[in-house]
């Protein structure tokens, strides 16, 4: 008789809570299961540091802590699952019934000797905890290959650039070793050791690959989304001129334009489809920081600072900041995060340079850019409460969020957190990352990975606390899953 899964996760992502080896061997003797002990015994023990490596991958993190559960095992059924169909679990406590109405069995049908009585749980596998249950259905969703949006599609500067500037004239590029040093395809042209925040982000929110960079990709495959960030960029169109070449924020709103004229095709011309689909994609902006960096606080090649008062600086680029993303609504998106910019008054760059008095930080750098992130966290209050209708838009703040990893460095598993791991000069923050440069041996006790950038383990919780925290210290007024689910 063929039996359903009756709780939140697909049938086809199952696995075992076992507390240890002697409830595997219990199993192991459960004879009306005699398929699920030869998967259990060839599949999971086969390659058990292969699908605890897949797991990794799976979670989009680097240190998973799960008590009771052989993570391994887990990540079999998470990340490949089998395809015997005579796997179970056990789950506690889900959605308030009690466990011995969520035990199922899968496919018995199919294993020797089995009848149409359920079988009788074994104590030993029922002290799953209502966590470890959460988490499960957590992986489950995460590895489900069901994307909660249907594109992610990606504005910015070098943070998230991941190739944009690999083919023009600018120095703001990273397309050679050691960037990239721990990221599955290497070098690509991101400004980091790893995955940068939307890397993490696009896999949270599951979409099958990372978002490629617009300059590599049109047609179809622009349906999932596109990176139009580059390093450099900022929200005024000369900021970042002094490096080089750059694709402003200006200018990547027109190459948005582009694209929703180019997938418009696909839609055989149908607004209302288009309208739709659109609607359903989230987009990711996050401009600001070379506004100051590479404009306002570089007074021997720009103006602006003897233009303006940093209040009056702020007001001008959120004036800018504001058009950009009702261009952005016109053009069909309705569901936008801005970020705000972080505390670059305390990376390595600003600490090579600075020698303030009482502060280790530069903090008129720091309270510029309060004067911003906090005009734009009320412009996100304007556009939710009528000025764009049908729209919601969900602010980060970057600047908490970035001073929390410094506060609580040791909790995050942080040692060094005013250095670049890769860098030269003081702070590894005078010149920043050089071609073919010996990088720090862990990346994973730094918080940044060069002179500007932050690590990816760094990029890891920044994406985890914007993407699910409940505290609108990191996330307002809702967070990233829940802007995904509207």
């Amino acid at each position: 008789m063929e039996r359903n899964l009756e709780v939140d996760i697909p049938v086809k992502y199952l696995g075992f809570f076992l507390e240890d080896d002697a409830e595997l061997e219990h199993i192991k003797r459960w004879k009306r299961h005699r398929r699920a002990r030869a998967a259990v015994t060839d599949e999971f023990h086969a390659s058990e540091e292969a699908h605890d490596t897949q797991l990794k991958s799976c979670m989009s993190t680097d240190e998973v802590t799960l008590t009771g559960i052989k993570l391994a095992r887990l990540a079999s059924y998470c990340c490949s699952p089998p395809s015997t169909s005579g796997y179970f679990i056990i789950m506690h406590g889900i959605n308030g019934r009690p466990i011995d109405q969520h035990f199922k069995t899968i496919g018995t049908s199919h294993i020797a000797g089995a009848s149409s009585q359920e079988p009788q749980v074994p104590a030993s596998l029922a002290r799953a905890r209502s966590q470890e249950s959460q988490v499960l259905a957590s992986l489950a969703r995460a590895c489900s290959q069901e994307p909660q949006v249907p594109a992610l599609f990606i504005f910015g500067d070098s943070l998230v650039d991941n190739g944009n500037n690999n083919a023009i004239l600018t120095l703001a590029r990273a397309n050679y070793r050691p960037y990239g040093i721990d990221f599955p395809q290497g070098t690509t042209g991101r400004f980091t050791n790893g995955r940068t925040y939307v890397d993490v982000l696009a896999q949270l929110l599951g979409l099958p690959n990372y978002i490629p960079p617009y300059a590599r990709i049109r047609g179809r495959a622009l349906l999932r989304g596109a990176n139009y960030a580059s390093g450099a960029a900022g929200i005024r169109d000369e900021t970042g001129n002094n490096l080089g070449d750059h694709i402003s924020m200006n200018r990547q709103v027109n190459n948005f334009a582009r694209t929703v004229q180019e997938i418009s095709r696909y839609f055989r011309r149908d607004n209302n489809a288009l309208s739709g689909y659109l609607s359903k994609c989230i987009l990711y902006c996050g401009l600001g920081s070379n506004d100051y960096l590479n404009n306002y606080f570089m007074p021997n090649f720009y103006s602006t600072s003897s233009q303006y008062t940093p209040q009056e600086y702020a007001a001008t680029l959120l004036q800018d900041y504001s058009r950009q993303l009702t261009d952005l609504y016109n053009l069909g998106a309705r569901k936008i995060v801005v970020a705000g910019v972080g505390q670059i008054g305390c990376i390595p760059y600003q600490l090579a340079r600075y020698n303030g008095n009482g502060s280790r930080c530069n903090e008129d750098i720091n309270s510029a850019i309060t004067l911003f992130n906090s005009g734009l966290r009320k412009l996100v209050d304007g556009f939710n409460n009528g000025q764009l209708p049908g729209s919601k838009f969900v602010y980060l703040d970057s600047f908490q969020s970035s001073k929390d990893l410094v506060v609580n460095a040791a909790s995050y598993g942080f040692k060094v957190v005013d250095k670049g791991c890769c860098g030269v000069g003081r702070n590894n923050g005078q010149i920043t990352c050089l071609p073919l440069q010996q990088p720090c041996d862990d990346r994973s006790k730094y918080l940044f990975w060069d002179a500007f950038h932050p690590t990816e383990v760094a990029n890891i919780i920044f994406g985890k606390k914007s993407y699910s925290s409940r505290s609108q210290s990191f996330a307002y007024p809702i967070n990233i899953q829940q802007l995904a689910m509207l």
